[in-house]
């Protein structure tokens, strides 16, 4: 009964990630409990078409321990001639009442945030976020941003 149990389940995994046709690249990277201010999570594109067009996406995994209705982050997007395009960028986190936005049924849930639209590329780029969350009212930025477990990128196909 355990086989067929298993054998079903990765049958639905199977089909659930197979219907994702706009996807190029997807990847998560864990930051552990709490994403340290000094923590730059990087990602190395693959090669891409440089005639088609994508979007860009930031992907997060965050858990009720998240305090801020908000999220700041700094991406650099790093060329293959080493000019580097450096974003600072503000993303809402919570509704009104405090609780967490994005998708997910427990107390986990994952943010899919817009970072670019049409993007074209040449050679292999490199991605690095790192977060600069700060207290109302407090100059340095938060040490130990809690409740962040996991930062992605996602590159899809444009329509």
């Amino acid at each position: 009964m355990r086989l067929k149990n298993s054998i079903l389940l990765l049958l639905v995994v199977i089909l659930f990630f197979s219907c994702d046709k706009k996807r190029v690249f997807d990847e998560y990277k864990s930051v552990g409990s709490a994403w340290h201010k000094d923590s730059i999570v990087t990602f190395d594109l693959p090669e891409l078409d440089s005639t088609k067009q994508y979007n860009l996406f930031i992907n997060l995994r965050d858990n009720n321990n998240y305090q801020f209705s908000n999220l700041f982050l700094i991406v650099a997007l790093e060329k293959p001639n080493g000019y580097t395009k450096v974003d600072t960028l503000e993303y809402q986190m919570a509704d009104q009442d405090g609780a967490l936005l994005g998708n997910g049924f427990t107390d986990i849930k994952e943010s899919k945030l817009y970072f670019k639209e049409n993007a074209m590329f040449k050679g292999k780029y490199k991605v690095h976020i790192k977060q600069v969350v700060r207290e109302t009212g407090k100059i340095p930025g938060v040490t130990a941003l809690d409740g962040i477990t996991e930062v992605g990128f996602r590159i899809e196909k444009k329509d």
